[in-house]
């Protein structure tokens, strides 16, 4: 060196010259044997620490300080491929498993080559400036860079031999897993790991804590496994899902431009008549334009006729008095008359001129703009035609545009309805589930489809559930042997008070009807009345004995719990369960039996047939109380159309007809249900005379008073039955009116309308009386 300082004498350096093994999982070529010959300075601050430092190499060789000793020969294993080197494919296209043995086998045979047996290098505590592995691809661009900006330096401190041979290990293993074709995530953590497990090896101080550090990322590596292996079905079925999804959004979007274009061709259409009704108004109005001026043409004319007329005449007078002066003149006899009398009548002949004159100007004044009667009155009746065509065009006008703003209101509203359907119909299709296809009931139903298509005919979806549910309840109470007691509690009905099993009879819907028509009869016939249900096990106890009544009860009662839609099981389980009361039944059977009589009245010939007319004459005696609309839905449900005439006959007998499960005709269900709906409207007009709330309190006065004003032709008999029921008193007991106890009876209003439902209730004359005539 040119400068004068002189370098501290280091001790020589020792040198350790280590062979490289065959071998070690790798192919032999990849695997050159190498003689490494490694220098190391000894640094002599540190000699005092050689001897507890000292390495004890299994395969034998120096003693030396760690951080002095050379990397041990089998750290070079895995050294880059001279060039030239191929690897062979057939190791890249094995299969996954038969590459993860490999794998495990390679580690298990690497953990011994790469352990270091505590020798450990101090870099980098002792260099600055050095870099770590980072995961990238190996013979990348970026590698070729790090590996020339190395080579540009060669005079950085070197890192450990065995940090090194790591590094080349893992690009060796990240390259040949590159190469293969089927390498999986899941593989490519094989080279980490085993690296990492080389650590936890040769670091004994911590290999507890990196073993758990290891266990605890391997256990979240399998948790993410098997929660992503769990999530594979539930993307099938979201992918599923929005597939139908989208495949219903098409279709409703195709059915809405169908109706914008249905919607677009009738706006068109009316804006063609708007334009018609428009070119015709234009072709009125220049018509009467013209008419107009015709009539100030004509009028014109006849003041130029009216004119000359006047002009003619004047010319006539003068004529004639010329012709006068002049015979006056050439008469011999005149010159002999008296000068005086002449002077008189010329005198007299001016004034009656100047007279005549003035009464002609009079004329003229008042009469000038006078024309004939009869011009005038053909001018009056052409004006008056015009006017009326006018006001028929005016009127036309009128009604064509009332009609356009019709139209428009009409097409506002039906926007406001479209975006009001659209919008319902998103927050269905977000909300709501899909309408069910009843169809799929056809293979499940006895019977087949036919029975189905019996069953589901004329019904809505809440009916068809009923007709389901029965099926379904029907098959369940046929594999049904026994029924389990319901026991003695106070809550049971009389009738169904039993322990243990009770045998199931199995009868069929048809004798289950027969038995409830049976037991009608017998209760309609039965002088000393009791309570229904101590009456319905008296019935079975006699009509099957005490030892099967109970078996006979608990069956029966199942099969009319579960048939809703039979009217005599439904009416018979809600009078058996208190929600109706018996002459409910009883006055429509009446009803029914009443009008049946007053149609074999009207028919004379006995023939069991009656026209439309009669009909019609029949329905309105007998109900006279219905609307119109309520008759005309009697005449419907009899097999009236609007094509029918009133020369039409019809069967009444058949209108009364049951079918052997018990099942009325359209007529009589009609009638059934009118009166159930005229129920329903006098419960409502009575809480709107009323005027409070359900949960409020109603007295007894107020009650009678508001029945009384709803239904003025209610007896006072009737009005305390209505009050007895309402507030659960017996009519006995009850405070007679205008007493003070009356004011102290009260009873929610939700309850007594509830009671109310329960009996017989009906409008019994109009909501106003009629005068007296």
């Amino acid at each position: 060196m040119a400068t004068g300082c002189t370098l501290p004498q280091l001790p020589r350096p020792r040198v350790l010259i280590a062979r490289l093994p065959v071998g070690h999982g790798l192919p032999a070529v990849a695997v050159p044997q190498l003689l490494v010959r490694v220098e190391m300075p000894v640094i002599p601050a540190t000699r005092d620490a050689e001897a507890e430092n000292g390495l004890n190499l299994r395969d034998g060789g120096c003693r030396g300080p760690r951080w002095h000793h050379c990397t041990p020969a089998w750290v070079t294993r895995l050294q880059p491929q001279p060039s030239g080197v191929t690897i062979n494919e057939s190791f890249l296209t094995e299969d996954k498993n038969t590459q993860n043995c490999k794998l495990l086998q390679k580690r298990r045979t690497l953990t011994g080559q790469f352990s270091m047996g505590g020798h450990l290098s101090p870099w980098p505590t002792y260099t600055s400036g050095q870099t770590i592995l980072q995961n990238r691809k190996p013979c990348s661009d970026d590698y070729w860079k790090r590996v020339g900006s190395c080579q540009q330096h060669p005079f950085r401190t070197a890192k450990p031999r065995y940090l090194e041979e790591l590094e080349n290990y893992l690009r060796k293993e990240l390259l040949l897993l590159d190469l293969g074709t089927d390498s999986t995530q899941e593989i490519r953590l094989q080279p980490y790991r085993e690296i990492f497990e080389f650590f936890i090896e040769d670091f004994k101080t911590y290999k507890p804590l990196l073993s758990s550090i290891k266990n605890a990322y391997e256990g979240m590596l399998a948790h993410q496994r098997e929660k992503i292996r769990a999530l594979e079905p539930l993307r099938a079925k979201l992918v599923t899902v929005n597939e139908d999804c989208n495949e219903r959004i098409l279709a409703m979007r195709a059915e809405e431009k169908h109706e914008i274009s249905l919607l677009k061709k009738e706006k068109m259409n009316l804006l063609k008549l708007i334009d018609k009704n428009n070119e015709e108004k234009i072709s009125l109005q220049s018509e009467v334009t013209k008419l107009r001026k015709n009539l100030a043409e004509e009028y014109l004319h006849y003041l130029s006729e009216r004119d000359a007329r006047k002009i003619l005449i004047a010319d006539l007078n003068e004529l004639r008095y010329q012709r006068e002066d002049m015979s006056l003149a050439q008469s011999p006899g005149i010159w002999g008359e008296d000068p005086v009398k002449l002077t008189l009548a010329l005198k007299m002949t001016r004034q009656d001129l100047t007279r005549t004159q003035m009464e002609l100007n009079t004329m003229k004044a008042n009469f000038g703009d006078v024309v004939p009667r009869r011009d005038f009155e053909m001018q009056e009746k052409t004006n008056k035609d015009l006017q009326e065509q006018l006001d028929t065009l005016r009127a036309s006008y009128e009604e064509v545009r009332k009609e356009h703003e019709i139209l428009m209101q009409l097409h506002m509203s039906m926007l406001k309805e479209r975006d009001q359907f659209f919008s319902e119909l998103q927050e269905i299709q977000r909300t709501s589930t899909p309408r069910p296809d009843w169809t799929k009931c056809e293979d499940v139903v006895a019977g087949g489809p036919e029975r189905w298509q019996m069953l589901a005919e004329g019904k809505n979806s809440d009916q068809l559930v009923d007709v389901l549910l029965e099926e379904i309840g029907s098959g369940l109470l046929r594999e049904k042997d026994f029924f389990p007691g319901l026991g003695y509690g106070e809550a049971i009905p009389a009738f169904l008070r039993f322990h243990g099993l009770v045998e199931n009879k199995k009868p069929s819907k048809k004798d289950v009807v027969n038995l409830l028509k049976d037991a009608w009869k017998e209760r309609l016939a039965e002088e000393q009345k009791e309570t229904f249900p101590d009456f319905f096990f008296n019935f079975l106890e006699h009509r099957f004995g005490p030892s099967d009544a109970m078996a006979w009860a608990y069956t029966i009662f199942e099969n009319i719990k579960i048939f809703h839609s039979n009217e005599v099981m439904s009416q018979f389980y809600a009078v058996l369960m208190g929600k109706q009361s018996e002459n409910v039944y009883v006055t429509q059977k009446e009803t029914v039996a009443q009008l049946l009589k007053e149609m074999t009245n009207a028919d004379s010939q006995n023939e069991g047939l009656l026209t439309m007319e009669q009909f019609n004459t029949v329905l309105k005696s007998t109900f006279p109380l219905k609307t119109e609309e309520q008759i005309q839905e009697l005449m419907e449900a009899g097999g009236w159309h609007p094509s029918s005439s009133n020369a039409d006959l019809l069967n009444y007998h058949s209108l009364f007809m049951e079918d052997e499960e018990g099942q009325s005709e359209p007529f009589v269900q009609k009638l059934w249900e009118q009166y159930m709906d005229e129920k329903d409207e006098y419960l409502q007009q009575l809480k709107q005379e009323l005027g409070i709330e359900l949960h409020e309190e109603v007295t007894l006065p107020k009650l009678r008073g508001a029945l009384m004003t709803i239904d003025p032709s209610l007896d006072k008999q009737t009005v305390n039955t209505y009050v007895s029921q309402a507030f659960q008193l017996p009519e006995l007991e009850m405070p007679e009116e205008g007493d003070e106890k009356e004011e102290g009876v009260v009873e929610i209003l939700q309850i007594v309308l509830e009671r109310l439902q329960v009996i017989d209730i009906r409008r019994v004359g109009p909501r106003e009386p009629e005068p007296a005539s």
